[in-house]
């Protein structure tokens, strides 16, 4: 049997499926945090708010029975760019907000060197509850989550999506190549431009800022992100 091609696998990490009409009358959005068999229709939320609520409440993976907070998001829910990481740590799981730890500050930093600020991104995660010790997602809970992201990525409707580190990439995108190989390339999903790059904390790892170095290659990547969001009009 013939492999899928590159093209079949990201089909399967594609929206192109998904209805674009309302839920049925008969859809009971009561039942979505009880199990990832019950699927959640583009256009079930109205805001972040009414998705915090079932969040908090998802039993959709085992990540529910350990977390302590569900961290939905934080920024500006109609920006120009959109944040995905990986999935809350223990700062986010304490305070319920993504990106406020060590990680979360670098980020804001590396924001700020191209004057952007929270009012220009809306920062998420592909899982919404914290993976005990901090480990990577499983494939299982990023498909569990899943469809509360596509939600939140139809809301905010960004016209770039920024993927932060190789969880974030193969949890939207499907791309299972290593961050190192695919950070700074321009790739369309779904009629949005993306970008993968080096996730804060692995930065924090490596504080070496010459030229080569991750931290220098972030600096060439958020610089290009500037760049397109001034050439689209965006900032």
């Amino acid at each position: 049997m013939a492999s899928p091609s590159n093209d079949d696998q990201m089909a399967l990490f594609g929206l192109s499926d998904l209805p674009e009409s309302p839920p049925p009358a008969d859809f009971d959005p009561d039942l979505i945090p009880t199990s990832a068999r019950v699927p959640i229709p583009p256009g079930t939320y109205e805001s972040m708010d009414l998705m915090k609520v079932h969040c908090n409440e998802c039993q959709r993976c085992d990540l529910g029975a350990t977390r302590t907070n569900a961290v939905v998001g934080r920024g500006n829910p109609s920006a120009p760019l959109m944040i995905i990481g990986e999935g809350p740590g223990q700062n986010e799981d304490e305070t319920g907000l993504a990106f406020v730890g060590r990680a979360g500050q670098l980020l804001d930093r590396i924001l700020a060197s191209v004057e952007l600020t929270e009012n220009d991104v809306f920062i998420g995660n592909i899982v919404k509850c914290r993976p005990p010790g901090n480990r990577v997602p499983t494939e299982e809970e990023m498909k569990a989550c899943r469809p509360y992201l596509l939600e939140q990525i139809r809301m905010v409707d960004p016209k770039i999506i920024l993927l932060v580190g190789a969880s974030a990439a193969k949890g939207l995108i499907g791309e299972k190549r290593g961050i190192t190989s695919i950070r700074g390339q321009w790739m369309t999903w779904e009629d949005r431009l993306c970008m993968p790059v080096f996730h804060p904390a692995y930065l924090l790892r490596n504080p070496s800022k010459d030229k080569g170095s991750p931290k220098w290659w972030m600096w060439q990547d958020i610089q290009s992100v500037k760049a397109k969001l001034e050439e689209l009009g965006l900032k």
